[in-house]
């Protein structure tokens, strides 16, 4: 079946800002969208969004030029060509790009063609996303980890860690670890309240907390494990995306709310001791994305008992999770699509990750959308995991509750293993009491 139509429109994302919406309808009359989420937070080695700039226009953010890019150059390079070929027409917008990082067309109008196009193809299977993505061999629903207080960029910098969330480490099922999750994100309001701790929601829905230092955030969440019902470390553990690399500059880490700096070994040597005092089980950009011997210093201490995560350390990247696996820098790798910019290309990482015995985690960014497509694409390739910020607001809750319809769907297939996906990753987690 051959692409008839390419389209796109500026759509919103869920701070009111622009992105791009595309269109691909085949000439069967089938047709599939990809709506492109944007990060505030970003690697230095993503590929390139691509944005107008004109300050008298949504504040130089407006994605015309994109949209322009998708209706010209990209329909007239796609347009005719097969529809169901994935990797052949994700090919085709990589090379008429012809830039390293796709910021010539802007990875944005990419990426939204090539989930467009991922979509419409499932329509002409009459499939489900999930199963067209993976011949239907993908049967497992994730793991969520679930942003209960935001900081960094999220939350305009009001603590420096970026996420503090929560994962089960004992449900059954996967409704069962959505139930969980919402006992502690409820809780949390009402440890918060009756310490006045609350400053109002972050970008991705998580509370956004006045706390005096940055372990607080450990111990306050803590006790809304408790006050939840549950035993932290046993019933429920915490995951912390530190984002180091936004922590990093002058060759030092900065606690901006503390006032204080590190060097790279008394950095690594703080977050092993929060490790060690309070029931972390995942880490995520516990080092800035460059300093490999940082992330080879942690890993050595920290990877047979806690998933060491790179999001900005690789960028969806399979270069640099290459370079990760032969240095032995982590454990688990953090997908995102528009880090990369084609469906063809994260799936690319996820497989090579999984190849080397990590584990990825799928992932939404802080500027989202109502689509659920990540939810398809963790289910898709067994990854185990996914993260899309907090048990709140329209365009997370989408996520969530996609892999609860794509569980109906599946029946008797679905899987779902927990906590148990980081016994791919070596991580040893206690034995519940």
């Amino acid at each position: 079946m051959k692409i008839n139509r390419v389209s796109a429109l500026q759509i919103f994302d869920s701070r009111g800002n622009p992105t791009v919406e595309a269109v691909v309808e085949l000439s069967g009359g089938q047709h599939g969208r990809g709506l492109v989420p944007s990060g505030a937070s970003t690697g230095r080695h993503e590929a390139h969004e691509l944005r107008d700039g004109d300050p008298g226009r949504f504040s130089g953010r407006s994605v015309f030029q994109a949209v322009a890019n998708i209706e010209g150059e990209i329909a007239r390079a796609i347009t005719g060509r097969d529809g169901i070929d994935q990797e052949g027409l994700d090919q085709i917008l990589i090379e008429l790009d012809g830039t390293p990082d796709k910021s010539r067309l802007g990875a944005n109008a990419i990426l939204g063609v090539s989930m467009a196009a991922a979509n419409a193809a499932a329509a002409l299977r009459g499939v489900p996303l999930h199963a067209a993505l993976s011949n239907g061999t993908g049967t497992l629903l994730p793991w969520p980890e679930v942003q209960i207080f935001g900081g960094g960029k999220h939350a305009h910098g009001r603590i420096d860690v970026q996420d503090f969330m929560v994962v089960p480490l004992r449900a059954a099922s996967y409704p069962e670890a959505l139930e969980v999750v919402s006992d502690v994100f409820r809780a949390a309001a009402d440890v918060m309240r009756d310490r006045q701790g609350l400053a109002g929601v972050a970008d991705e829905g998580g509370y956004w907390p006045a706390f005096d230092s940055n372990e607080e955030g450990f111990s306050v969440l803590t006790k809304a494990i408790e006050r939840a019902g549950y035993a932290p470390g046993t019933e429920v553990g915490i995951s912390v995306d530190l984002a180091a690399s936004d922590l990093y500059h002058d060759e030092r880490y900065h606690l901006g709310l503390e006032g204080r700096s590190f060097a790279s070994a008394e950095f690594a040597a703080m977050v092993i001791d929060w490790v060690g005092r309070y029931p972390i089980v995942s880490l995520e950009d516990p080092m800035a994305e460059d300093d490999w011997a940082g992330w080879q210093g942690l890993r050595a201490a920290l990877g047979h008992r806690c998933q060491l995560v790179g999001d900005d350390h690789f960028v969806t990247n399979l270069a640099r999770i290459e370079q990760g696996i032969r240095l032995g820098s982590a454990n688990a790798v953090l997908i995102k699509l528009n880090q990369i910019g084609t469906v063809t290309e994260t799936l690319r990482a996820i497989r090579r990750t999984q190849q080397a015995g990590w584990v990825p985690v799928i992932s939404a960014r802080s500027g989202e959308t109502e689509d659920a497509f990540i939810a398809h694409l963790a289910v898709a390739t067994n990854a185990g995991q996914l993260k899309v910020g907090s048990f709140c607001r329209g365009e997370r809750m989408a996520k969530w509750n996609e892999g609860l319809r794509i569980e109906g769907e599946l029946g008797t297939r679905a899987r779902y293993v927990g906590a148990g996906v980081l016994a791919g990753a070596g991580v040893v987690l206690p034995v519940p009491g």
